[in-house]
């Protein structure tokens, strides 16, 4: 059975754990950090997903049903699927370490552990392995996003931004210079049908421009009236 905590402008990590608790626990903790995390219980199906996911990287169990996560991390390699595997078991003996790297892992992490420490093992991870793909920062005018490091500047500036006020910013980059309905803004951002009755996109475009149009910097956020929004220099 697959399941996903959904956010279409995260980096994606595919989470392959049968324990229902731990799986829930690892997603809570990514998804705090901004990853859209799909989750997966069975070792075939987590291997088949993940020979043709697009996943920025992957936490995998060592011991699961259906096929073992020595075995995926195995196949994924011999298949030349780099995808940086952050292994995770009840296994901490040294020798089941070393054979967990050996086979493929990236890094190794035993149970019971801490959920800051295993999104700080993965970050880690990512940045190592970056690759010319995967971006890492978003730059408009003097705006600049660092997807990696969750930060926002305007020149020498940093920007204290909100989660929902981060996703909001980072949609509208990747699309700069373009004309944004509210539709558009509501589905990328909120993942939900569109509403045309709520206030949330203008509630959080008001607080997201407060913080970008500075007074004395030139204005990046515009409404276009009638249409809806757009990032860029005008």
């Amino acid at each position: 059975m697959a399941t996903s905590v959904a956010n279409p402008l995260a980096l994606r990590v595919l989470t392959i754990e049968d324990d229902p608790i731990t799986a829930e626990e690892i997603a809570a903790e990514l998804s705090a950090h901004g990853f859209s995390v799909e989750i997966v219980s069975d070792g075939t199906i987590g291997l088949d997903k993940a020979c043709k996911g697009n996943y920025n990287a992957i936490t995998l169990d060592r011991m699961l049903p259906g096929l073992d996560g020595l075995s995926i991390v195995t196949r994924l390699r011999a298949a030349g699927i780099n995808t940086p595997v952050l292994m995770i078991s009840a296994l901490s003996d040294v020798d089941e370490r070393v054979r967990g790297l050996r086979a493929g892992g990236d890094d190794y992490l035993t149970k019971p552990f801490a959920t800051d420490e295993m999104s700080a093992r993965l970050e880690v991870l990512l940045r190592r392995r970056q690759t010319p793909a995967l971006v890492v920062t978003l730059q408009v005018a003097d705006l600049s996003m660092n997807l990696m490091e969750r930060s926002v500047r305007r020149g020498e500036l940093t920007l204290e931004l909100k989660t929902t006020e981060f996703r909001l910013l980072e949609y509208m980059m990747r699309n700069s210079d373009q004309v944004l309905t509210r539709s558009m803004i509501f589905e990328a951002v909120w993942n939900y049908h569109f509403d045309p009755y709520t206030n949330l996109i203008e509630v959080h475009m008001a607080r997201l421009r407060k913080k970008i149009n500075l007074p004395e910097l030139t204005p990046l956020i515009h409404t276009v009236r009638g249409s809806g929004y757009l990032l860029g220099v005008r």
